[in-house]
C-alpha cells in the first residue's frame, strides 16, 4: 500500500507481521491491511426440470497458477514480455486497439481482468516515453496489483470500463491495532471516508498522504487523480517505483523499488512471482 514518507506500502492480501519504517520521502504503507481470503470464482449448479439430460455444462477455465518463487532479494528480475504479440519492448508504441486486443487475450490466459491489464500496459508505455531509463514493465505493475487488491477485484469489487473499482477498495483503519500501524487521519476522510484514521485506498493501495503527493491523472482531462481509478493508480505506482532514478531492468533496481513500496521480503517475492508468471504467459501469446 502506498504510504507517506515514513511508512511503507500495505497489501490487502498479505501484510507483513509488523510495519517496517520508511526511508523518508516516500512509501506506500507498511503492513497495514488485514489479510482477507479472496474467492476467485464459484460454480453455480442449477437444476432445470426441462433441461435435456445429455446437456453438459461448459468446462470451467483452468485456474491460472502463480508459482511462489523464493527469490533472494537483489539476485534476479522477473521475466519480461512485450505488450503486443510480435513486438519488442523497444518497438514503436502499440496502438490502443492492439493493447486492448492483447489484454483481452492475456486475460483469458491469466484470469487478470482485461481492464486492469490495459491500465498496467498504458502505465508502462507512459513511463517508457517519459522515463525510458526506468525500465519498468507492465508485468511488475501486475505483480503489485495482484498482491495489493487482486487487480482491483478485492472483496467483490469490480473494475468498470471507466477504470473505477466499485465498490471502492478501502483498507482497514490504521488505528494501531495488533499488526497495524497507527496513522491518524490526514485528509479529513476525503479519500478513505474515515475522519479519524487513515486507510489505504484503491487497487494499488495508496495512503491518502502519499496519494496527495504522488497521485497522477492518466487521462489528463483536468480532473483530480482518483486512487479508485486503476488507470490513475497504475500510473502513479509506476512513477513511484521509478523515482530516485531507479533502473528496474536490473536486479538491484527492481528490488529497491519493490521494497520501497513495501519493505518486506515476502512481499517482494510475491510481487516477483506474479510478475514473472504473467510475463511468461504473455510471451506465449
Amino acid at each position: 500500500m502506498a504510504v507517506p514518507p515514513t511508512h511503507s506500502p500495505t497489501t490487502l492480501s498479505e501484510s507483513p507481521p509488523s510495519p517496517p519504517g520508511g526511508r523518508g520521502w516516500r512509501r506506500l504503507a507498511g503492513p497495514i491491511l488485514l489479510v482477507a481470503a479472496i474467492v476467485a470464482g464459484s460454480i453455480a449448479v442449477g437444476v432445470g426440470m426441462n433441461r435435456p439430460a445429455e446437456e453438459e455444462q461448459p468446462d470451467a477455465a483452468p485456474e491460472f497458477v502463480v508459482p511462489e518463487l523464493a527469490v533472494r532479494p537483489g539476485s534476479a528480475v522477473p521475466s519480461e514480455a512485450a505488450i503486443a504479440p510480435g513486438t519488442s519492448r523497444s518497438a514503436t508504441r502499440p496502438t490502443t486497439a492492439a493493447v486492448r486486443d492483447w489484454a483481452d487475450t492475456l486475460a483469458d490466459e491469466t484470469q487478470v481482468p482485461s481492464r486492469s491489464l490495459v491500465a498496467y500496459a498504458e502505465a508502462e508505455l507512459a513511463v517508457r516515453a517519459n522515463r525510458p531509463a526506468c525500465g519498468l514493465s507492465w508485468a511488475t505493475l501486475a505483480g503489485v496489483g495482484r498482491v495489493e487488491s487482486h487487480h482491483g477485484e478485492f472483496n467483490g469489487s469490480d473494475v468498470g470500463e471507466d477504470g473505477r473499482s466499485t465498490p471502492p477498495i478501502l483498507g482497514v483503519p490504521l488505528d494501531g491495532s495488533p499488526g497495524v500501524r497507527a496513522i491518524k487521519d490526514t485528509d479529513g476522510g476525503k479519500l478513505d471516508g474515515d475522519p479519524k484514521w487513515d486507510r489505504a485506498v484503491g487497487a494499488m493501495q495508496f495512503l491518502p498522504e502519499t496519494w496527495r503527493r504522488w497521485g497522477m491523472r492518466a487521462s489528463r482531462d483536468g480532473k483530480a487523480p482518483d486512487p479508485q481509478n486503476i488507470d490513475d493508480a497504475a500510473l502513479t505506482a509506476a512513477h513511484y517505483l521509478c523515482s530516485r532514478g531507479r533502473d528496474l531492468s536490473t536486479a538491484a533496481g527492481w528490488w529497491q523499488a519493490i521494497m520501497s513500496y513495501n519493505s518486506s521480503v515476502s512481499y517482494g517475492q510475491k510481487v516477483f512471482s506474479g510478475a514473472d508468471a504473467y510475463a511468461k504467459a504473455a510471451a506465449k501469446l
